[in-house]
């Protein structure tokens, strides 16, 4: 018996034994494993430029510097990184994986980016993605440019007040060498009253930041067109006009927290004494791939109206026709009360190539008024030869010899056609 409680003790311990050389061994190789993981995190990499970035200070900040190239810049691993477990990706380069997404910072001084010893660079930031656009309104000016005004715009509901902000003029092309301007603001049908801005001396780009204010209901705000007119005053204190800018309210949202910054190109004004029954401007553009006409009715000026109140409306009607016979026809919105109304709105036809030569436009300018019959203040016809001469004409044919490319023109209203 006494061999036999020997025996057992004896293979008891020797399993014991057994057991613990197993469990040193496991720890030992456990460490083991880590100190080789460490050791190969904080390694320098050897597939990437990091050494150079790290070790040579001059020739890294002279790449950082220059703007005159497009570079990669690296996207790194600083080893105060808190986290284990990493795992491999390529070449070396490391991620962490299931671990706090945040770094836990040492104490003392934050290390710079060249003193970041042994950091994995895991990626690149091409900074050409980070880039604002460029403000192309700032730097692209058409040909034969006279000038680019900015202003904003709000409307107040409850005080009924339209706000106005006028910014700045830029690129002005003026009579002289010098240049004073200052701006006059309308708000049309009204042209009897204007709000002024200050002069601004001896230079063609002026700087205005200031703001006017026009009470209009909201019931007429829409049928509502700012007017900018931009002056140059001379030594001997005459105004010179340099370009205008109108702008209709009725395609715009306006509300208290609508905040609108707006630019547009001055234009020349038209400083033919209008015809008898008043002139209206348009644009043609013909899509001959898409077999497409397009009319972009402006504005028109001095218009012989019946009765001169709010009630009478003047519109647009735009038909086209095909050897004289009608094909379609559009309308503009009708303008309140103004015998220079404003429209800015655009109308598009069907039409194929081969029919060039025997379509025509008509446009007729109607006055209405609430309860009696449609007026005709005048009427243009554009279009081949067949039936339009002069102006007419020479719109028609630049339209066709230009195409996809908005022709502007001026046009004088008839009765007799």
């Amino acid at each position: 018996t006494e061999q036999a409680v020997a025996l057992a003790g004896g293979v008891i311990g020797g399993i014991l034994l057994f057991v613990l050389i197993g469990i040193t061994a496991y720890l030992l190789w456990k460490k083991f494993c880590c100190l080789l993981s460490y050791e190969k995190l904080s390694s320098p990499v050897k597939t990437t430029n990091a050494n150079a970035l790290f070790q040579d200070q001059s020739t890294s900040e002279t790449q950082l510097k220059s703007t005159s190239r497009s570079r990669s810049v690296p996207f790194i691993i600083p080893p105060t990184l808190h986290g284990r477990d990493w795992i491999n990706l390529t070449n070396e380069e490391h991620v962490q994986e299931g671990s706090d997404p945040y770094m836990i910072p040492q104490s003392g001084p934050r290390s710079s980016f060249h003193s970041l010893a042994g950091a994995y660079v895991v990626g690149t930031i091409n900074p050409e993605l980070y880039k604002f656009p460029e403000d192309k309104s700032e730097t692209d000016f058409p040909e034969g440019n006279i000038g680019r005004l900015w202003f904003s715009i709000e409307y107040e509901q409850e005080s009924e007040r339209l706000l106005v902000s006028l910014i700045k003029v830029r690129k002005l092309q003026p009579p002289a060498d010098s240049c004073s301007p200052f701006v006059k603001i309308y708000l049309l049908p009204d042209e009897r009253s204007y709000l002024q801005s200050k002069t601004k001396r001896k230079t063609l780009n002026p700087q205005f930041d200031e703001n006017f204010v026009f009470q209009v209901s909201s019931n007429m705000l829409l049928q509502r067109t700012l007017k900018f007119l931009v002056y140059h005053v001379d030594k001997q204190k005459k105004h010179h006009l340099l370009g205008q800018v109108t702008f209709p309210l009725k395609n715009e949202t306006l509300t208290d927290d609508n905040k609108l910054v707006i630019w547009r190109d001055l234009e020349k004004e038209n400083l033919e004494p209008p015809s008898e029954h008043g002139d209206i401007q348009f644009s043609l553009s013909y899509n001959d791939y898409l077999g497409r006409l397009t009319v972009v009715v402006l504005r028109a000026r001095g218009l012989k109206l019946q009765e001169e109140s709010h009630a009478v409306s003047v519109y647009v009607k735009v038909s086209l026709m095909n050897h004289n016979k009608f094909i379609k026809s559009k309308k503009t919105t009708a303008v309140l009360g103004s015998p220079n109304p404003v429209y800015n709105e655009t109308f598009s036809f069907k039409a194929d190539q081969t029919e060039l030569d025997t379509a025509s436009l008509s446009l007729s300018v109607l006055q209405s008024i609430k309860g009696e019959k449609t007026h005709l203040l005048g009427r243009v016809i554009v279009g081949p030869f067949m039936y339009t001469r002069g102006k007419e004409l020479e719109h028609w044919n630049e339209m066709i010899s230009k195409p996809k490319e908005l022709v502007k023109r001026w046009h004088a209203l008839c009765h007799s056609m």
